[in-house]
């Protein structure tokens, strides 16, 4: 029998994620109570649960039941300061996240993947090279698939993003793998301060042990000081070729580990930009480590073309080509996407505002951007910050705004809407947003040059 047989749950979060624990607690015969802020009739998939024996405590969160309860376990956008989370700890009610309880019953190797950027794109990619290699992955977490769907299948291995809220309420989730693939300012509108962003990160390496490993950018003092730990350090570099790792050498990644010597053409990469060489490199590490031929890994990488709102060329128009990176969400994202791209770029930015500096864009938008085109809650903020930076107009929405930066651009240059805010202010999310930048770019016509 389950050890959650007869148990009182509480599931804080109705999306998807919280509607997955609902499924599994209930198929172990515990007595679940799904607990969310909105009223039923905005929460999405939540007909999915009609056939189970679920308690709903919709449109708020009741303290007495979580004070009342078992076990209380939290979806990743949940902060342990919610009042009834606090009045369940305060309790003495054992409050953990989804990847705690999923982890609990998972009996294979778990790659852990977190960072500010790249984590996407470096958890397909590794589920892509394990698949290229005849392996049966699990790849989801953050990515989309909660890691409570994989328990109950037979993987080989479990690829999973993890975001740092995922990471807060963590008691016993030990990884096989940890990689910390970078870290700039974020989510300063849920924490104090950027170390609190960043031990949140860290959490990910607490349990390691000795036969462990910890995958770190070695170019970024703040994710090297951030890990400490018990676990081997493998360590990915983009500024050179590590003596013992993986570096890049401006033409080809090189892998030297352990005797082991691999050399790969960049130029092979369908993947635009130096951050996507750095995604690559961190890839590799744990499928080698794991004795994958590096021909095929570097053939799997090779054939990925990269993963929707996450520099995808939308179109070429009149010489100008359109990125959409709605993806982009903090201002760090946005910089790894500019370095990547020739001047002349008009940049669209903005949405709702996640606490982080702007300064750091500066350099970026004088040497790059001739005109910033700003939309969305924080408009008026990071038109004050950077003002000197670019000549910048405040656009309605982003119709408006691709509008105007089709009137601005000129034949050789770019369009990249990367927003370095969130979406929630216009858009449900930054999927909702790039779609509709994507379709509204393709509806354009050819400028009339006569």
């Amino acid at each position: 029998m389950s050890s959650y047989a007869g148990q009182k749950i509480v599931i804080v979060g109705a999306g998807q994620t919280g509607l997955a624990l609902a499924s599994y607690f209930v198929a172990q015969g515990a007595h679940v109570t799904l607990s969310d802020r909105r009223e039923r009739g905005a929460i999405k998939g939540i007909e999915q649960l009609n056939e189970h024996a679920v308690h709903y405590d919709l449109g708020g969160h009741d303290p007495q039941e979580f004070t009342q309860a078992n076990l209380v376990v939290i979806s990743p956008g949940v902060p342990l300061d919610t009042p009834a989370v606090a009045a369940a700890l305060a309790a003495g009610v054992p409050v953990v996240g989804e990847v705690e309880i999923a982890a609990r019953e998972l009996n294979v190797p778990i790659i852990g993947i977190t960072g500010t950027n790249g984590k996407s794109t470096v958890t397909t990619l590794l589920g892509e090279i394990y698949r290229a290699w005849g392996k049966n992955p699990f790849v989801g977490g953050n990515l989309g698939t909660p890691l409570i769907s994989a328990v109950g299948t037979e993987w080989d291995v479990a690829v999973v993003e993890l975001s740092s809220f995922q990471l807060e309420a963590l008691t016993q989730f030990h990884v096989d793998v940890a990689m910390l693939l970078n870290v700039s300012e974020d989510h300063l509108d849920r924490y104090p301060d950027m170390d609190s962003y960043i031990a949140a990160k860290a959490h990910l390496f607490d349990r390691q042990q000795e036969s462990d490993i910890a995958v770190i950018n070695g170019d970024d003092p703040q994710a090297m000081a951030a890990v400490h730990g018990k676990a081997r350090r493998v360590v990915f570099q983009s500024s050179r070729v590590p003596e013992e790792g993986i570096g890049y050498d401006g033409k080809r990644i090189v892998w030297n580990y352990q005797g082991q010597e691999l050399s790969f053409d960049c130029a092979e990469l369908q993947l635009p930009g130096l951050h996507n060489v750095e995604n690559v490199m961190a890839a590799l590490i744990p499928a080698l480590l794991d004795g994958c031929p590096g021909e095929t890994a570097w053939q799997a990488v090779c054939a990925f073309r990269g993963l929707p709102h996450r520099m995808q060329v939308v179109r070429k128009l009149d010489g100008v080509t359109w990125y959409n990176d709605s993806k982009g969400t903090n201002v760090g994202s946005v910089v790894k996407s500019l370095a990547g791209l020739e001047a002349p770029v008009t940049l669209i930015a903005g949405g709702k505002d996640k606490g982080g500096e702007y300064a750091p864009l500066c350099g970026l938008l004088k040497e790059k951007v001739p005109h910033l085109l700003l939309i969305g809650e924080a408009s008026d903020r990071m038109s004050r910050e950077l003002a000197d930076c670019s000549a910048i107009e405040v656009c309605s929405d982003l119709r408006a705004a691709v509008i105007r930066a089709h009137e601005l651009t000129p034949k050789g240059g770019a369009v990249l809407l990367s927003p370095g805010c969130s979406s929630f202010d216009m858009f449900k999310s930054f999927e909702e947003r790039g779609e509709l930048f994507s379709a509204e770019v393709m509806s354009l016509c050819a400028r009339d040059e006569g």
